[in-house]
């Protein structure tokens, strides 16, 4: 009887964090569609000078990479450290590259 109320208890424990959690993937999802229909209004209306426009929309883009990785990739959840230390540190070559490459252009 003790282990049937346990695994009520256990059940009604995950069901509640699985609702949870699709509740945060829907924000996150309806957030990226926002920032998709954001990107598309700003290219298509031209509301924005074109010097501002790139850097938003590169913004807009990391953000939804973030979001990405963060809650569809499940980089949040543990067991995930490995990978995820693989992927920031593709980033962070990524990023030091476009930097060296930048700074031998710029000079």
């Amino acid at each position: 009887m003790a282990d049937n109320i346990d695994t009520n208890k256990v059940n009604s424990f995950r069901k509640q964090k699985s609702k949870d959690e699709m509740k945060k993937q829907l924000i996150s999802f309806a957030l990226m569609i926002g920032f998709t229909i954001i990107a598309f209004g700003i290219v298509a209306t031209d509301a924005i000078d074109k010097m501002f426009v790139v850097p938003l929309l590169l913004i807009l883009a990391v953000v939804q990479v973030a979001f990405q990785f963060y809650y569809f990739m499940h980089m949040k959840d543990k067991g995930h450290e490995l990978p995820s230390m693989m992927i920031y540190g593709g980033i962070f070559a990524a990023l030091l590259t476009i930097a060296a490459l930048s700074v031998i252009v710029w000079w």
